[in-house]
């Protein structure tokens, strides 16, 4: 498998694999400076392939941040095998998560982020977000790196096949029938106001892990990906009889 670089905003790479078995592309984000950031590790199989495509960008035992959406294999597999090479490097992750998981699974202690935590590369700000089960998972978050106004969403707009490295053309649809096909995504009261709130950010640009990037009206994408899900959750209320209601009561 052959990791592919894309310099998506000013210092800010994404590194692509697509894998066949799954048709599913996995990205990895690279932020640059004085104290590099990782986003996502991959899973750990393809950390030789990340790690050589990272190691063109810049030195591995220079980097000092590796953090990710969620606890899942494809976000963090690799964790430790990047720790590894990097001695100086701390694995950034929401505290709730560090708590729960990641202080267990890592193999030096994690640096715990609370909500809207920022940490400096030295060229870029890149803030955490906590983003409870959203789209799954207790412990999930996102990161918006301020100065490009680039929004690392993880598996928001996940969409099955291959696609070029950045778009302007409509991603909800894809995503849309990617939930279809995978149901992964929560569908809670809060799933919709979250995602308008990352709206309200005003992205100049989307980083899914698994879709293409994406350089469009990001806000109006948030936005109608928000309104999707509220009418599939609204669906789902109204699906519900009263008698099963009752049964739980």
């Amino acid at each position: 498998m052959d990791t592919v670089i894309t310099e998506i905003a000013p210092d800010v790479y994404r590194l692509s694999t697509f894998v066949d078995e799954a048709n599913l592309t996995m990205n990895q984000f690279l932020i640059g400076g004085d104290e590099p950031l990782l986003f996502h590790t991959g899973y750990r199989s393809l950390f030789p392939s990340v790690s050589d495509a990272v190691a063109r960008l810049i030195p591995l035992n220079r980097l000092r941040w590796i953090t990710f959406g969620h606890v899942e294999a494809d976000e963090c597999g690799s964790m430790n095998s990047w720790l590894a090479v990097a001695p100086a490097a701390e694995v950034a992750h929401g505290a709730m998560a560090c708590f729960v998981q990641v202080n267990d699974l890592a193999d030096r202690p994690p640096r715990p982020l609370q909500d809207g935590e920022v940490l400096d590369t030295g060229l870029r700000r890149v803030r955490h977000i906590d983003t409870p089960h959203v789209p799954h998972g207790w412990d999930a978050g996102l990161m918006f790196e301020e100065t490009t106004s680039t929004l690392l969403c993880g598996d928001l707009f996940t969409a099955f096949g291959s696609y070029p490295a950045q778009t302007d053309s409509e991603i909800v649809g894809p995503a849309l029938a990617a939930e279809d096909m995978g149901h992964a995504t929560c569908l809670t009261p809060e799933l919709a106001p979250t995602i308008r709130a990352l709206a309200d950010l005003q992205p100049r640009m989307l980083a899914p892990m698994h879709a293409p990037a994406y350089e469009g009206d990001c806000h109006a994408a948030l936005g109608d990906l928000a309104a999707a899900y509220e009418e599939r959750f609204t669906a789902a209320l109204e699906s519900v009889r009263p008698d099963d209601v009752n049964k739980c009561d």
